[in-house]
């Protein structure tokens, strides 16, 4: 059994929906830089949020990357954790494929798998629509959320400033 490393990074989306698929093209580009991030793991989990929940199991932090609606500008990168955010997303329960990151995490909670720290970084899009390339928005900005994501590794746990303001996400993983 291949030892789990302490920290894992987990990217989600569907690379066939133009900007959907930003978390899994951040990761990638992670996964690059050979050498640089062995001591954690990296997991491509897709569309599947259920993956999530093995995918963070028995770890002491999570980060994870995410296409997110925060009615916030094209490109605009947030970190918040799960505690710092409400989900709007609106699921009609028809498919086994739906699921809402949030959820996903309590669940992994209530199994007593969830790490002690969560970290969510969402992003959000310019464009979700049939295509397999990020929009230009996104695309210019990759640097950037490489050097935002890299910088959590070996941060301390972070504590919203007083007052802050609970976002909405909504995570773009297909139903």
């Amino acid at each position: 059994m291949q030892q789990l490393n302490d920290i894992v990074v987990v990217g989600l989306g569907n690379t066939l929906m133009t900007d959907e698929g930003i978390g899994i093209h951040v990761l990638c580009l992670l996964m690059s830089e050979s050498g640089r991030h062995d001591h954690i793991d990296m997991v491509e989990a897709g569309s599947s949020v259920m993956s999530v929940v093995h995918s963070i199991a028995g770890r002491r932090k999570a980060i994870i990357i995410d296409c997110a609606r925060m009615s916030e500008p094209a490109g605009t990168i947030r970190r918040f954790t799960p505690s710092e955010v409400e989900s709007t997303k609106s699921l009609p329960h028809l498919s086994l494929h739906e699921g809402d990151l949030l959820t996903a995490l309590r669940l992994s909670r209530d199994l007593g798998e969830h790490p002690d720290e969560v970290v969510i970084f969402g992003i959000q899009p310019e464009t979700i629509a049939p295509g397999d390339s990020l929009s230009s928005t996104l695309q210019e900005r990759l640097d950037y959320y490489l050097e935002t994501i890299a910088s959590e590794f070996h941060s301390a746990s972070h504590t919203p400033a007083p007052g802050t303001a609970q976002p909405h996400f909504e995570s773009h993983i297909p139903d």
